[in-house]
């Protein structure tokens, strides 16, 4: 996976790393969350580390090249980079597609995202997911690419520690999941006992949602968050987030 000083450059672009097959994940914290995933993901253990001369030291099992300031500054795509990155295999952390047989034995929940853009809600919501566990993170086509730097940097490492799929269609979900819940402001309440029975949390676009057709196709459950009603939405992640919360709150 060794690749040269020009290649790395280029991934910070999504054709390259769809290219070359992997990213960027910069700064002490990110490669000490990389380390720590790899002690379970032996996938992940053919990483590589570049260092400036300031962390040649630094511990880790993984392969280390030392370059200079300046070459690190070329490579990052911070203003001010701390001198550290890992160069990790996008195979290492992507799955394939979710099947009946692949949830988990701890009723693993899946968390589906139709056609998000932004960058720092899907690093948010990867983080949220993360803390909480046991949620596995489906992305549909046309979505923000989950290793961009922005996306590794907003989810503080949590990238490394959750499952995740891309390019999956919305309309496989009904084949995949039996119970599919998403968010309406005329739906029954989160609080409901029937939000926690669902398999599959789907969530549309920040400005479009999920088109209406598609939602009755699938047959979804809607759920609300009781509000004031003086704004009309809320940021998708911190939706996200609550649902997570409430998913995970105790009866």
């Amino acid at each position: 996976m060794h690749l040269n000083l020009d290649d790395l450059k280029k991934l910070q672009q999504k054709k390259y790393r769809q290219e070359f097959g992997c990213f960027l994940a910069e700064g002490e914290h990110l490669v000490l969350e990389l380390q720590k995933a790899a002690l379970h993901k032996p996938t992940l253990r053919t990483s590589e580390l570049y260092v400036t001369e300031a962390y040649q030291n630094w511990s880790s099992s993984l392969r280390k090249h030392v370059i200079t300031d300046k070459q690190m500054a070329q490579i990052c795509d911070t203003k001010t980079p701390q001198g550290i990155v890992a160069v990790v295999p996008v195979e290492a952390l992507q799955l394939g597609h979710a099947t009946p047989h692949s949830v988990s034995s701890k009723r693993e929940r899946a968390i589906y995202l139709h056609e998000i853009q932004d960058p720092g809600n899907l690093g948010t919501i990867l983080r949220t997911l993360a803390w909480f566990g046991n949620f596995r993170c489906l992305l549909s086509p046309g979505s923000v690419d989950p290793f961009n730097p922005k996306v590794v940097r907003a989810s503080m490492g949590a990238i490394f520690h959750l499952p995740l799929e891309v390019e999956v269609p919305l309309e496989s979900l009904a084949a995949n999941f039996r119970r599919i819940a998403c968010l309406d402001m005329q739906g029954s309440s989160l609080s409901a006992p029937s939000f926690k029975e669902c398999d599959c949390y789907l969530f549309g676009n920040e400005a479009r949602g999920v088109p209406h057709e598609q939602l009755q196709a699938l047959g979804a459950q809607r759920f609300a968050i009781p509000g004031s009603g003086a704004i009309e939405s809320l940021n998708l992640a911190t939706v996200v987030n609550m649902c997570a919360y409430e998913l995970n709150r105790s009866s």
